[in-house]
């Protein structure tokens, strides 16, 4: 049986090399040889695509065709800060023009050349007023028996100008003399406010419109923060107020105001709710969304011989802070570097005529050193971002 199968496997085997060897060998035959010929030129014939070979202009456009989609589709930085602590252009391109040096300038003028013919109570404290110019324009005038007090909103005004702010509304020092063509219309209101003649006063721009602004919620609880992370996702239009804030913030710890958000953190010891409360003496634009720093009074004079008692607030919130306008931090370079600050706030005041005195030496040397504290923070925050 053994043997039956061995010749059994072996002729199947030359079967199947005989019908192989057939089945190649006919296609030889039958195809003419020309043809054969021809294919094996064509063969040979064929080179492989050099590089210098000419690339097809539909093959160049479809490469770059899918870049550019390619960038079409990436998605846009939306960094809302950058350079570590800089708010970006887009949200420095957003914010309200508000109130510069010629808008200063040009009521400057307007107050000492157009007279009042009205005086009514308004613009807060008691013998502030509210007045109406002949063109229907209105001011608030800030009468004060301390002049201290007006030194204070006159000179915090120039320290705005300086910085770059435009959150203040124009302001010029004025005197009150009913003789004067300016004021020779309201002598009889004049005397029933009770203003003393050649009294200084500060005559500010009024400002319709206006709404109470809200302090941050970053900036309310214990633990406030108004850092990169805090920041970056949040919508333009509020990036475009905390940017206003971010200045507030500055000016304030510069000038140690006490009537605007310090007043809400003092008030916390006996009102847990002063920091949902709206902040005072700020103010919103309701047609510009525009912050208004108003009342800036207790800065710079009044402001400082209450640090001991108040610092630790001022400190509270600019430790709080680290986003800022780059101009902002560019003027506070500036101030720093040249340490002029005393001649260009002496050029501001000799501008409107020397009716108060000028910014005591002992302020000045503190607002350097604050100056100086601004800058450190601005320092730290480089480092953390």
């Amino acid at each position: 049986i053994t043997i039956k199968r061995t010749v059994y496997l072996i002729t199947a085997l030359v079967a199947f090399a005989l019908g192989l060897s057939l089945g190649l060998l006919i296609p030889v035959y039958i195809m003419p040889v020309s043809i054969a010929r021809n294919v094996s030129s064509i063969m040979r014939s064929v080179r492989p695509i050099s590089s210098s070979s000419q690339r097809f202009d539909t093959v160049s456009f479809v490469a770059e065709s899918t870049t550019i989609r390619a960038q079409q589709l990436r998605p846009k930085d939306s960094r809302l800060v950058v350079d570590g602590i800089y708010w970006n252009d887009e949200i420095e391109a957003a914010l309200p023009t508000g109130y510069g040096e010629p808008e200063a300038e040009r009521w400057r003028r307007f107050v000492k050349n157009n007279p009042v013919v009205k005086i009514e109570e308004g613009c807060g404290r008691m013998q502030n007023r509210l007045l109406t110019f002949e063109d229907g324009t209105r001011a608030c005038c800030r009468y004060r028996q301390n002049t201290d007090q007006i030194q204070g909103e006159l000179f915090s005004f120039y320290l705005g100008r300086l910085l770059g702010l435009n959150n203040l509304a124009p302001s010029a020092l004025g005197v009150v003399h009913s003789r004067d063509p300016v004021w020779s219309k309201v002598r009889a209101q004049i005397s029933l406010a009770q203003w003393a003649e050649e009294r200084p006063v500060v005559l500010t721009k009024f400002i319709d419109y206006l709404q109470p602004a809200q302090i941050p919620r970053s900036l309310r609880n214990s633990n406030r923060k108004l850092h990169p992370p805090d920041v970056n996702h949040n919508d333009r239009s509020k990036s475009v107020e905390l940017a206003q804030w971010s200045d507030l913030i500055v000016f304030d710890y510069l000038t140690a105001n006490l009537d605007r958000i310090v007043n809400n953190l003092y008030n916390l010891q006996w009102n847990p709710g002063m920091m949902d409360a709206p902040a005072h003496n700020l103010a919103k634009c309701s047609k510009s969304n525009l912050l208004l720093f108003l009342d800036n009074e207790s800065g710079l004079l009044h402001g400082y011989r209450l640090l001991d008692k108040y610092e630790s607030y001022h400190s509270v919130l600019l430790n709080a802070l680290c986003v800022f306008r780059r101009s902002t931090v560019e003027a506070i370079e500036r101030l720093r570097n040249d340490q002029n600050l005393a001649n260009l706030l002496e050029r501001s005041l000799n501008a409107e005529g020397d009716l108060v005195p000028g910014l005591p030496e002992k302020n000045l040397k503190i607002l350097n050193d604050r100056i100086n504290r601004v800058h450190d923070q601005v320092e730290w925050c480089r480092k953390q971002y």
